[in-house]
């Protein structure tokens, strides 16, 4: 059975994405909104950063006022129940510290993919305080969802195999208490193998290495966005990963094409 409602269910459960600005659509806020939405989800969000790019890549970030997005987020959580959070690219440890400290008046599950570099282009998406946004937003922590670079900038250490990607999420696991997923897209195996690391415990998702995945824009978002929508809906961590890494498969081999740039996941 089905863990999604249909679609006119005035009671699909609400999702706060709190994401970066990619006028392109094809990853951030925009597309967060589109994957919550094809899962049944009912998506509120805040805008964490303004980017300059399109479907090439990003030439600038100015990050929004942490203020104002702690005062969008107490107004916003005081109103309206989220069953589930993903928070995306941040642009600065200020940002960071808004969003954890409006996050107390949730218990929603929080998946964060930690956004620190585009894909495509060299602009650093968030400032050099990076362990402050960390000790922000880990005490609301159910999920991290780094990919091989981001794991490596987070462990100060390289990224060479997969075999590396699960020893460094195992200790940064339990370091965070929490979860860890590990995307294994640019690791270079014969399959797409995420693996996820929780409590001394090891999870290999596996996939079909689909041809030039690893250039399609956007893929990251959608899958933090499509494992928070399943833990709306009341999935297991595992059972949010697994349909999560198939929703995203299924839009790899046939993507969106909005420019004359990247393709895009959504």
């Amino acid at each position: 059975m089905s863990i999604y409602r249909d679609h006119h269910d005035a009671t699909q459960p609400g999702v706060l994405v709190c994401a970066g600005l990619d006028p392109s659509g094809g990853a951030g806020l925009i597309a967060d909104v589109s994957v919550a939405r094809a899962l049944d989800t009912r998506p509120v969000g805040v805008v964490t950063a303004l980017t300059i790019q399109n479907t090439t890549g990003v030439r600038g970030v100015q990050p929004v006022s942490a203020e104002h997005i702690r005062d969008q987020l107490e107004a916003l959580l005081s109103d309206v129940e989220v069953k589930a959070v993903k928070i995306g690219m941040l642009g600065s440890a200020e940002v960071a510290t808004a969003i954890g400290h409006a996050l107390h008046l949730t218990r929603a599950p929080v998946v964060w993919d930690p956004i620190t570099h585009p894909s495509r282009g060299e602009v650093a998406l968030v400032d050099g305080q990076f362990d402050q946004a960390l000790a922000a937003i880990t005490p609301h922590l159910m999920l991290l969802t780094p990919n091989a670079r981001e794991l490596a900038f987070l462990m100060h250490e390289p990224i060479g195999a997969l075999s590396d990607a699960v020893a460094a999420a195992l200790t940064l696991s339990a370091r965070l208490d929490a979860a860890v997923l590990v995307k294994g897209g640019h690791l270079g195996s014969d399959e797409a193998v995420d693996v996820l690391c929780s409590r001394g415990t090891v999870e290999a998702l596996r996939g079909p290495r689909l041809q030039r995945g690893e250039d399609v824009h956007g893929t990251g978002c959608a899958l933090a966005t499509a494992i928070a929508a399943n833990l709306a809906h009341g999935a297991t961590l595992v059972e949010a990963c697994r349909s999560a890494k198939a929703f995203v498969a299924d839009r790899i081999a046939a993507p969106a094409r909005p420019g004359r740039g990247a393709a895009a996941v959504v």
